[in-house]
């Protein structure tokens, strides 16, 4: 279902992502993000440089490598457009995620390695969600692997979300022991 038309609109600021994931030769998975902003106006930036209506005002890509366990191997990101040419120096702090493995606290280490004078907001947001295309790109080779549960044998999933919540039909069906009717404890 689509959005509700809206009111006579302006464009303002269009934003493109994209983001991939592959699977290597070497058996490791390549997770990338690619983000591209334009403006319909022209643009002066404080230098004197100036963007002609469409063009890129930031152009920038990251590359997550991940092994089968979602642990960071390899990090690089690119800044081919930003507003100021100090931009570019940016893409090197991305490194700084090598050694982490996605999972519980990725947002919160994003968020204390990344904001503030240590990184690129843009590259931050498009780290955060590439951990989710890291996990739907090894879905595949993990499938079969078994499910993880907490201490009482109650798998991790029940409550991650809407769909995955202990009363909704999606648990009934799959875990029928952990399903809760509306309003128990």
């Amino acid at each position: 279902m689509p959005l509700p038309d809206s009111s006579s609109r302006d464009i303002l600021h269009t934003r493109s992502i994209t983001m991939h994931g592959y699977l290597r030769s070497d058996g490791l998975v390549d997770v990338e993000a690619h983000m591209l902003d334009r403006k319909p106006e022209e643009l002066v930036f404080a230098d004197g440089r100036r963007l002609a209506p469409g063009e890129p005002l930031h152009d920038m890509a990251v590359r997550l490598v991940v092994d089968q366990n979602l642990c960071i191997v390899d990090a690089v990101a690119c800044i081919d457009a930003s507003p100021y040419r100090v931009c570019a120096e940016a893409a090197l702090a991305v490194r700084e995620v090598i050694g982490f493995t996605i999972g519980p606290g990725w947002s919160s280490m994003l968020k204390n390695r990344f904001t503030g004078r240590r990184g690129c907001t843009h590259l931050s947001e498009l780290l955060r969600p590439l951990a989710t295309v890291a996990i739907q790109a090894l879905w595949r080779m993990r499938k079969d692997a078994p499910e993880k549960t907490d201490g009482q044998g109650r798998p991790l999933k029940i409550d991650s979300c809407y769909a995955y919540a202990a009363t909704r039909e999606v648990v009934k069906m799959r875990w029928p022991g952990h399903f809760k009717e509306e309003g128990t404890p």
